[in-house]
């Protein structure tokens, strides 16, 4: 990479239902500062509440940035592959719309990578005592301590996510997102297989961006739930890549399969409906999320 590739940057935002003007005005800010050449691009994937979209327009009047609205809603792996091909620099910068800047040195630090993939990581913002009811709040929380760059090194394709990314257009052109994913979960996981098999080197550093987005319980729990459907439909692709995947088929579950079935077809109601309430507990999640996908495979499987 040459210097003049390395001072120039492409900062790819897709978003769906969620004003991210603030983020974008962050970032142009350090970008402006850094003297590299850049672009913030934002695609909205499809949005269907006006009043988000009409203040969105409002990026399209920072320099160098601009407010893509699509009409469809295609999925988090197409409309990144999109963006991908969007972006006029050779780095590409990939930031959910739902992050919170924390240092003013957050680009700077990116800018000195020339690595072709880089995982800068996230913290996990907000109160215990203002969150302690959320469901993805205590997930996330209970999760952090895998979140720092020395832990996610140690598997650095399996602990790969897009929230906070930077990776090389040549190399994302070549191994894009994989476009069958379009519910909800894994593609990123998928993507790190591909760039595994493909003997690309992963960096992680600890540049977070923070996570302070937390919906409710009800939304939570459904994304879980549509995420592993997405789990067992590309199952064979995913194996060795998921922790739930591993542990359905590990030969202990094997074993104990049917008596984990009927008790979710006897209790999964009542935790669906604690897990939805003020104070789910993450081991009645677990349990909730393994019966989930057990039952899920097993109806899959009796289908003719």
């Amino acid at each position: 990479m040459n210097l003049e590739e390395k001072m120039s940057l492409s900062i790819l935002i897709p978003t769906y239902n969620y004003v991210c003007v603030q983020l974008v005005s962050d970032l142009h800010q350090q970008a402006a500062m850094s003297g590299i050449s850049f672009e913030i691009i934002v695609a909205d994937d499809g949005s269907d509440d006006s009043a988000t979209i009409a203040a969105n327009r409002a990026i399209d009047n920072i320099p160098f940035c601009r407010y893509d609205v699509r009409s469809e809603n295609v999925g988090r792996a197409r409309i990144r592959n999109y963006l991908a091909e969007q972006a006029q620099y050779v780095r590409l910068l990939f930031i959910d719309s739902d992050m919170v800047v924390l240092t003013t040195d957050f680009l700077s630090r990116y800018i000195k990578c020339s690595e072709s993939v880089v995982d800068g990581g996230v913290s996990i913002g907000g109160s215990a005592k203002a969150l302690g009811g959320n469901l993805r709040f205590r997930y996330e929380k209970s999760a952090q301590p895998r979140y720092t760059a020395r832990c996610r090194q140690q598997n650095p394709y399996r602990d790969l996510h897009t929230a906070n990314l930077m990776v090389s257009r040549d190399v994302m052109l070549k191994h894009p997102f994989d476009s069958r994913f379009t519910t909800y979960g894994y593609e990123d996981v998928l993507f790190g297989k591909s760039l595994e098999q493909a003997g690309v080197d992963i960096l992680h550093i600890s540049n977070p961006l923070s996570f302070e987005v937390f919906e409710e319980n009800s939304v939570f729990l459904a994304k879980s739930e549509e995420a592993l459907a997405t789990l067992y439909t590309f199952r064979d692709e995913l194996r060795g890549y998921s922790a739930v995947l591993n542990l359905a088929e590990s030969r202990v579950v094997a074993v104990l399969s049917p008596l984990l079935r009927l008790w979710h077809r006897v209790f999964g109601a009542a935790e669906r409906r604690h897990l939805c309430g003020r104070r789910p507990l993450l081991t009645v999640f677990q349990l909730y999320k393994l019966g989930y996908y057990l039952q899920l495979s097993h109806k899959q499987q009796l289908k003719p």
